[in-house]
């Protein structure tokens, strides 16, 4: 037994000393990197004195530019900063990906294990020296006074190019309740809202916009001048996983929500006030065939109902109604539908003919993430190239597929030594490198990037504003859609002793007539999540989609009725997608549909604090059967629904 020990004792070390090394072997050759990039750096920008006005002198030539001078029209501003960029510049400003900040706000430059992220993206300099990229995507959440640091740290990198060209910062949603990070990016500090399903349930316009303007000074203050939102994307399918950044199935209140949701980031005019915003995903990721997500191969949408049109109501009476800036097409292939089958990203009959020729879109298209290379960390493979249709293409050969079907931007990327190849072997004009330099020039011109690229850390306090705050819980009060409630069982008599089940203990603290167990309870408070049967999937990416069965499992459910039949039971589902439910629905007293609310708001309503006003953004179905006989582009066209789209009672 001795010398079985020892063998493990002996492989264990064995183990971690090639951890150890191939970690320190990873550090050091990012630490190479670094200093390589280092090499690059310039002088920082002086000031020059004019007429009474300050310039930054960027390109440090000790005389004012036209691009320099914020008294120039924008035009003439691209035109002369454009004139000056090398093909390597304008490279590397056509590609966005994530990079990494240190918890202080220093500059994430080697792999560190204090910063995991830092291991599945390149340094900041070897991005913006190396690579001349002037576009950055953050996932982190550290204080805010630190990401204050970062960018005025990252920006005064930029300023240390040749020509000085400032970055400009983006993010995903960020605006999720803290207890429910999956629907956004993990940031407690910030004013905490509804799923963007939540928002659609209020049918709150006003709200939305609201909403939008409170998320870009909260934004705006820690530098992010470009949300990747909103989801346009309709939820057709009810399978599909990424239904919860949607607002629902019908395209009228998306359209309406889409609208008022950019109004309020980007306000009438985009200015150095703005964010600006990417909305997603063009022409309408919401057809997913079978639910199954295009991240993934084989990434086919299905129109089966003929219904493409359709899925283009938000885009043309939400985003560019409301004048979005930016558009981001997904990565399905919208099957049967243009000349050739082609992931959106690389379709030129919905890039060049669609968007731009018929809807005269004049922004930045911007791919999504990843449709060129694997995502891949120490050699595994997160997650594939989202090539779908051209998966027989080389890298570089894929690049001048995107190009050449309209896009500007590449989202998830950092290749541009690609793009400089395809220009000098004469596959790619510079003159079309240009008009896409245009357009993405003239949104950092718009944003008052070039004149202002710093932030004040004094504009943190926006942060925590107690108003802000208050509009969150609002919205939050309004998204709750009360669906059943047997004998008028809500609100609950006062003194009615509950226990509660599936709640975040510290959200409930203060409620008086809780109990510890069920036995001396008069009702049942249940909460559940939406059924995830994503099962195992080939990548691990892949394995965090909630997608398959809407259904529980026969022992799930089971569990869950013989806590329902137990007593009085009032079930709370927390809906990131439709659920199955006939059962649940059945023996509860009282069914709530929650789109992320904070606990002791779903409390407040059960209390009768407030009354419920809510309706649903899609339908339930009755059954997966009837599931799977509905069209994945066909809204609210399940047989027989549990509860139809626009369902909500209120409070006798």
């Amino acid at each position: 037994m001795k010398k079985v020990f020892k063998f493990i004792g002996y492989a264990l070390l064995s183990i971690i000393g090639l951890i150890a090394i191939f970690l320190t072997t990873v550090y050091v050759k990012s630490y190479f990197s670094y200093k390589e990039a280092a090499k690059l750096i310039g002088k920082e920008a002086p000031m020059l004195s004019i007429d009474g006005h300050e310039f930054r002198d960027l390109n440090k030539n000790g005389k004012l530019d036209a691009y320099e001078d914020y008294r120039v029209n924008i035009e003439d501003r691209i035109t002369n900063l454009i004139g000056q960029m090398t093909l390597e510049e304008k490279a590397g400003t056509l590609f966005i990906t994530m990079a990494a900040m240190n918890s202080n706000g220093d500059l994430s430059e080697t792999k560190s294990f204090l910063n995991p992220i830092s291991y599945i993206v390149e340094g900041n300099s070897e991005m913006v020296l190396g690579k001349n990229m002037n576009h950055l995507n953050t996932l982190q959440s550290t204080s805010p006074e630190a990401m204050v640091v970062w960018h005025n740290n990252i920006q005064k990198l930029a300023e240390r190019t040749r020509l000085g060209i400032p970055i400009t910062l983006a993010t995903d949603p960020r605006h999720g309740v803290p207890n429910a990070p999956g629907a956004s990016i993990y940031s407690p500090f910030f004013s905490s809202w509804p799923s963007t399903l939540g928002l659609a349930a209020t049918r709150d316009s006003n709200l939305v916009r609201a909403f939008g303007d409170i998320a870009r000074q909260e934004y705006k203050a820690l530098g992010f001048r470009l949300t990747l939102s909103p989801m346009a994307d309709l939820a057709t399918e009810p399978r599909w996983g990424r239904i919860n950044g949607t607002f629902g199935e019908d395209a009228e209140l998306a359209a309406t929500m889409t609208k008022a949701y950019i109004l309020g980031f980007q306000g009438d005019t985009i200015n150095e006030h703005t964010v600006e915003c990417m909305v997603k995903h063009f022409s309408g990721g919401g057809p997913q065939e079978d639910g199954r997500d295009a991240h993934f191969p084989p990434g086919h949408q299905a129109y089966k109902g003929g219904n493409f049109n359709y899925h283009l109501i938000p885009f043309v009476k939400g985003a560019f109604a409301a004048g979005a800036a930016q558009v981001m097409p997904y990565y399905g292939i919208p099957m049967g539908q243009t000349s050739e089958d082609v992931g959106f990203g690389y379709n030129k009959d919905i890039i060049t003919g669609l968007l731009r020729n018929t809807y005269k879109f004049e922004g930045i298209v911007c791919t999504d993430w990843g449709l060129v290379t694997d995502a891949k960390v120490f050699g595994y493979t997160l997650k594939p190239a989202a090539a779908h249709g051209v998966e027989n293409l080389t890298a570089k050969q894929r690049i001048e597929k995107i190009i050449n079907a309209g896009c500007d931007m590449f989202g998830g990327e950092a290749l541009p030594n690609l793009v400089i190849e395809l220009v000098k072997e004469g596959k790619i004009s510079e003159k079309r490198i240009d008009s896409s330099m245009r357009r993405i020039l003239k949104e950092k011109f718009r944003l008052g990037l070039f004149d202002h690229a710093y932030l004040d850390p004094a504009g943190v306090k926006v942060i925590n504003n107690t108003s802000f705050a208050a509009k969150g819980i609002e919205a939050q009060q309004k998204s709750l859609v009360l669906l059943k409630n047997d004998a008028n069982i809500l609100p609950l008599k006062a003194g009615a002793k509950i226990f509660l089940e599936g709640f975040n203990k510290e959200e409930t603290k203060g409620y008086t007539n809780l109990v510890n167990d069920a036995a001396s309870a008069d009702v049942i408070v249940l909460k559940i999540g939406t059924p995830d049967n994503a099962g195992s999937e080939k990548y691990i990416l892949q394995r965090l989609f909630n997608h398959g069965s809407l259904a529980f499992s026969d022992k799930e459910e089971a569990r869950l009725l013989k806590i329902i039949q137990s007593k009085p039971t009032i079930t709370v589902i927390n809906l990131q997608r439709p659920a199955v439910i006939p059962g649940i629905n059945k023996y509860s007293k009282a069914l709530i549909a929650d789109f992320s609310s904070q606990d002791n708001v779903i409390l407040d309503l059960i209390m009768g604090k407030f009354k419920p006003t809510g309706k649903l953004p899609f339908e339930l179905p009755s059954s997966m059967e009837e599931v799977l006989k509905q069209k994945e582009d066909m809204p609210y066209d399940t047989k027989n629904p549990l509860y139809k789209f626009g369902a909500g009672i209120g409070y006798k």
